[in-house]
């Protein structure tokens, strides 16, 4: 399947002046600098009927021609998969994802994905870079994410993403009982060692966790993070960081802690939450269209209701 995307317009007089692809960014806001850029070398973009460079300088008036045709990912292939749609519109889609699920396919996880199951319900976002996914979330990590239905679209919210307009706010079980909240503003880069985990590193990208305390008990904290930036793996190694691990991380976790005079529901609840405790909660953006304001919130999976349930059964008896 292919879309084909065909543009005839005037590059604007007041853009003389400008290189080529800073002025097409200016003339088609739908579309990234770097896809314009990539159409100008392919010749897909003709400026008065010939071609150009990104580089060179116009001087208003040019008549630009684009036309292209954008490939389909054939090795993603759709599967009748359940989703849990929040919201859906002309332009986006918001998901609320749960546990034990692969966002997209990659080595390993080929089939059976959130992208399987996307591609097979909408078949539009064949064409939309990555099945128009704008953001991810870990396998076993539940909540909201967002999905663009078009390039515009998926332009607009990465272009959100990168300038920290979208808002993200998750909920999760901590090891370990804060004394409050705060900021976390380390560096994550990938492991030295470990190339499967992520770590703090003065040589990786900035990142910035904002955290809240809801409620404390015995040996665990129920936090609100917001995330500034969204480095993979983010809330689960900046937590690990500052010793207050997430509830049944395999990964950056540690031994368990079962609080004193647990009942037996307590501790077998504990010894069974075999995922990292996160929830993405709320999801905030700026509508593509419409330029409204808009906000999701997804209710708290019953893995972590439970457990939230029975640590303050347990804290009211000490």
């Amino acid at each position: 399947m292919k879309e084909v995307i065909q543009e005839n317009t005037t590059i604007p007089l007041e853009l003389g002046g400008k290189r080529l692809d800073q002025a097409l960014v200016q003339t088609f806001p739908q579309y990234s600098r770097t896809r314009i850029q990539a159409w100008i070398k392919d010749g897909q973009i003709k400026i008065n009927n010939t071609l150009a460079r990104p580089r060179d300088i116009v001087s208003g008036g040019e008549v630009v021609i684009l036309h292209t045709e954008i490939e389909a990912k054939v090795e993603w292939r759709p599967q009748p998969l359940p989703l849990h749609i929040v919201y859906e519109d002309e332009a986006l889609i918001v998901i609320n994802k749960p546990a034990n699920l692969v966002v997209h396919p990659a080595v390993g996880n080929y089939d059976g994905t959130l992208v399987n199951g996307l591609l097979n319900y909408a078949s539009e976002l064949e064409v939309i870079p990555r099945a128009g996914l704008v953001h991810r979330l870990d396998r076993d990590t539940t909540g909201l994410l967002v999905v663009a239905k078009t390039i515009p679209a998926h332009t607009s919210l990465v272009q959100q993403l990168q300038s920290h307009k979208i808002r993200r706010e998750y909920r999760a079980i901590t090891m370990g009982v804060m004394t409050s909240g705060g900021v976390i503003r380390a560096s994550i880069a990938r492991h030295s060692i470990d190339r499967k985990k992520m770590a703090v590193s003065d040589s990786g990208k900035p990142a910035v966790t904002y955290y809240r305390v809801l409620s404390r008990f015995q040996t665990h904290t129920y936090v609100t993070c917001l995330l500034e930036t969204g480095r993979t793996h983010q809330i689960r190694v900046h937590l690990s960081y500052i010793n207050y691990p997430l509830l049944g991380d395999p990964v950056y976790g540690r031994r368990l802690q079962i609080p004193e005079k647990s009942n037996e529901m307590l501790i077998d609840g504990l010894r069974n939450f075999k995922r990292q405790a996160l929830h993405a909660v709320r999801l905030g953006l700026t509508h593509p269209l419409s330029g409204q304001e808009m906000t999701w919130e997804a209710p708290l999976p019953e893995d972590m209701k439970n457990i939230l349930t029975l640590l303050k059964e347990n804290n009211d008896l000490k």
